[in-house]
């Protein structure tokens, strides 16, 4: 189901900048029996978006009454919240846009998620790279067409997801979802400031292993250090954390940080 502005419709004007250029952003969030998982969270990630793209902000309290009637009410399930800087403007000028649009979106949860958290997913590589976008590098924005051309390489190899270097060679994610490995008790993940999007989920990650006095590394590490990993994980807010059991042709156990990690944070 879909609404707009808060009126359940499935349309929206030609003249929308989302739609012309993908001007806006959008945030995928968890929902438990109707309630959302890291609500804070996924408003932080939205605010920090408007702001880099010089979008109005939302009224937070208007659109959390319309995300409230929005979620689907039982069991687990999504919601999507997009965010356009709205209508009109001459060419990449939004100099005469007056307010955003706003459209919410739900879907039920995807129940191969549950086998993939629970026996873990092997990932390909993708052979496309992503580009170095300081501008834009963390922001979950409405251009995702690098995602695209990356997720039908790996359709057309029947694989559900890869790993995705930069130009540089360097890690960055998957198709869909942030990537963290363990090497000799220290937790790794890629640095997310000129490519890739920090999700919610990697916040919350990054959370849990300064509460708990990890080693955290974050920095820009080649393929081979992943492959040489002793546990690897990704994570979404939909997905929660899940293992990888496979890269390639290296194999990996289900590790006891994976574990617990889902065992704490996965809903």
């Amino acid at each position: 189901m879909y609404w707009v502005n808060g009126v359940l419709q499935q349309t929206i004007g030609l003249s929308d900048r989302s739609f012309q250029y993908g001007d806006g952003c959008f945030t995928t969030m968890l929902t438990v029996e109707g309630m959302i998982e890291h609500f804070p969270l996924h408003k932080e990630r939205v605010d920090a978006c408007l702001s880099a793209l010089s979008i109005s902000p939302v009224d937070w309290e208007l659109v959390t009454s319309w995300l409230e009637q929005a979620v689907l009410k039982q069991g687990k399930a999504g919601v999507k919240l997009h965010v356009s800087r709205g209508e009109g403007g001459r060419g990449y000028s939004g100099q005469s846009v007056v307010s955003p649009n706003i459209t919410i979106s739900t879907f039920t949860y995807p129940e191969h998620y549950h086998q993939i958290t629970r026996d873990g997913i092997s990932l390909g590589v993708c052979q496309q790279r992503l580009g170095l976008s300081p501008l834009l590098a963390g922001h979950k924005h409405n251009n995702r067409l690098e995602q695209i051309l990356l997720k039908a390489e790996l359709d057309s190899q029947g694989l559900l997801d890869g790993v995705a270097l930069d130009i540089e060679g360097n890690v960055v994610e998957t198709t869909m979802a942030n990537l963290f490995w363990v090497v000799d008790g220290e937790l790794f993940t890629p640095d997310l400031s000129l490519s890739g999007v920090s999700g919610v989920m990697r916040k919350v990650v990054l959370g849990y292993a300064l509460e708990n006095k990890l080693t955290v590394n974050i920095g820009r590490y080649p393929l081979a250090h992943l492959e040489n990993a002793d546990e690897v994980f990704i994570c979404n807010s939909i997905l929660g954390v899940a293992p990888v059991i496979k890269l390639r042709q290296q194999t990996f156990e289900i590790g006891s940080l994976t574990k617990s990690l889902q065992g704490t944070l996965n809903s």
